[in-house]
């Protein structure tokens, strides 16, 4: 059994996140004798299945969802649920993938850019300060081939 201290730590997660948790019912979790919230083997692997669809970026909503399925008896259509919440949870991570495939890209184009202005090929156009409306439609264009705003 571990005490909500220990549970956070092991997740590295605050005390009042896996509270959270406990209180719209995402994570299962008993009582000891001063009614003080304890943790066991299967929050463990409650707690972990949620981290994993967190760290996929799923809102609680989703997770939620997840969770309740899991709880109902098994069948096909609960599998199928299921099923369809991690194809949605998978396609998310892609698209977040490839925003950030964009955005390295960007920032490689930034380097080189800051290569130059230091090597004292190009005057330095970086500070915002001096921008002109001509600098900050490049960047904005920039960033829109990019497919993503900054």
């Amino acid at each position: 059994m571990y005490t909500l201290k220990q549970f956070a730590k092991m997740f590295q997660t605050t005390e009042h996140t896996i509270r959270y948790y406990t209180d719209i019912n995402l994570l299962p979790r008993e009582r000891d004798k001063g009614n003080r919230r304890i943790f066991n083997e299967e929050s463990i692997n409650w707690m972990q299945g949620i981290v994993c669809l967190k760290g996929c970026g799923a809102s609680i909503e989703d997770i939620k969802e997840y969770c309740e399925l899991c709880r109902l008896p098994e069948s096909k259509e609960t599998l199928s649920a299921r099923y369809q919440i991690i194809l949605r949870q998978r396609e998310q991570a892609y698209q977040r993938v490839e925003e950030a495939k964009a955005t390295a890209a960007y920032m490689d184009e930034k380097v080189k850019h800051y290569e130059k202005i230091l090597a004292g090929v190009i005057p330095d156009d970086t500070n915002p300060e001096n921008w002109t409306e001509d600098t900050r439609r490049r960047n904005i264009d920039a960033l829109q081939n990019r497919g993503r705003f900054l």
